[in-house]
């Protein structure tokens, strides 16, 4: 008889199983991209709070932990304690890794490692890939992945050596190895991490014309995006570019230059740290000078910046620089009564749209973020919470000195919006709303707008 049992315990076991593959195969891509990255947030958080990567004599409670691991996971830069007088070596490598797979891309580094192995690249791993990097086609993913992992040692390591010969004066040898290392991993992702302590960020250098350099050029090439470099580097000519290269370049050519010129006008601060700041406020978080410090005028100008972010396919954030290109080229044909376009070519409706609700999605985001800062921090003021919620929003990770301070409410909601301008304000409301089994087109109605 208990052959029989077990007979049938292993039938229905492997129906189970089956059954389980056949919902895993089910579940959308976007779903398992923002599964992926809390996976790994939490592995961090927990790694993070263990007493073993921290240093002597220092406790980190899971919340800082979690805090830590979402910043550096979502590439922002945002800090509630210290990373260098927190963490020890082994610990600030946790740090690095998990700001690297973040940059990245939890699907990219996955599709890396099966490649490493030498083992078949499936239809699965292809899609998530083309999800993550907001492909159209299947075509030459696998090739992608390699140029985009080459890529970023490339940068990196160049990052790192240019960064060591500043930091070798201040530090002996194997110090100034960690911290360029580190520095450079943390600039090319976007992501305002610092391990020179005491919460001064690169303010000791703010004169050193290399390392500002070098952080800025790691930044930008880090926000350009990972296909627009391929397409830079293939075809070295602007007309000879792809539409979407030609936008990216031209905005981030002009943000970069209105926000230097603003900056300069609002802010008592020289050229080089106008610049510094305009480039790290799309997405990195670095700082040269004290934040807290500026005026409104200048936080207004950062805040708008961190807003925008970087460019799709990229290690930065915000609601993104094509957006911004697709806001203003629909706002341009309307009030001419002309057709969308741009660089010769035609801007479809579809991408007119999506614009549209990012950017509304975006505010409503900042808007709530904010109103709840507002109740749980009633003693800091409306542009300092306004502030720090589009930073994490942006996944930048600038602060005008009160994330340390914030209370355990106030480290949630501001972990939630970190994790939603990481992984796209459109994926969290496609993963919200489901998909009706039937579409119902009613006929037109009218409705005054204006």
């Amino acid at each position: 008889m208990s052959f029989y049992v077990n007979i049938i315990e292993t039938f229905y076991m492997k129906r189970r199983m089956a059954m389980n593959r056949n919902d895993l195969k089910k579940i959308a891509p976007a779903k398992i991209i923002a599964l992926g990255f809390i996976m790994v947030i939490l592995i961090g958080a927990i790694l993070l709070s263990l007493p073993i990567f921290a240093n002597e004599g220092v406790e980190v409670s899971f919340l800082d932990a979690l805090f830590t691991s979402t910043s550096a996971v979502c590439v922002t830069g945002l800090i509630a304690i210290d990373t260098a007088d927190t963490f020890n070596v082994f610990g600030r490598t946790i740090v690095a890794l998990l700001i690297q797979i973040g940059g990245l891309g939890v699907t990219s580094i996955g599709v890396g490692i099966i490649l490493i192995a030498g083992k078949r690249v499936g239809l699965k791993q292809r899609t998530l890939v083309r999800e993550a990097l907001n492909l159209n086609s299947f075509q030459g993913i696998v090739r992608l992945v390699k140029a985009v992992l080459l890529m970023t040692l490339g940068f990196e390591l160049a990052g790192a050596v240019l960064s060591f010969i500043v930091f070798r004066a201040d530090y002996n040898t194997w110090d100034a190895i960690g911290i360029s290392v580190f520095h450079s991993i943390a600039a090319f992702n976007n992501s305002g991490f610092d391990i020179l302590g005491n919460l001064q960020n690169l303010s000791p250098y703010k004169d050193n014309v290399l390392l500002n350099l070098t952080t800025c050029g790691l930044i930008i090439f880090g926000g350009l995006g990972f296909l627009v470099i391929i397409d830079v580097a293939k075809n070295r000519s602007f007309k000879k570019l792809t539409f979407h290269s030609k936008v990216v370049l031209t905005m981030t050519g002009s943000l970069l230059l209105i926000g230097t010129l603003l900056l300069k006008w609002t802010e008592d601060i020289p050229w080089l740290a106008a610049f510094f700041n305009s480039t790290s406020a799309r997405t990195a978080g670095f700082s040269t000078y004290p934040l807290g410090d500026f005026t409104n005028a200048g936080l207004l100008v950062l805040i708008v910046l961190m807003f925008i972010g970087a460019s799709p396919g990229s290690t930065g954030g915000g609601i993104k620089t094509t957006t911004l290109f697709v806001l203003i080229q629909s706002l341009k044909s309307t009030a001419t009564n002309q057709h969308c376009q741009a660089f010769k070519r035609s801007i479809p409706c579809e991408a007119i749209m999506k614009a549209f609700m990012i950017t509304l999605l975006s505010l409503g985001i900042v808007v709530a973020g904010t109103f709840a800062l507002c109740v749980f921090e009633p003693e800091n003021t409306f542009v300092q919470n306004i502030f720090e919620v589009t930073s994490a929003f942006g996944t930048v990770g600038l602060s005008t000195g009160i994330t340390p301070g914030l209370t355990g409410p106030s480290k949630m909601v501001l972990i939630i919006i970190m994790y939603i301008g990481r992984i796209g304000p459109l994926t969290v409301a496609s993963l919200w709303f489901t998909k009706e089994k039937a579409s119902v087109k009613y006929s037109e109605g009218l409705i005054t707008i204006g």
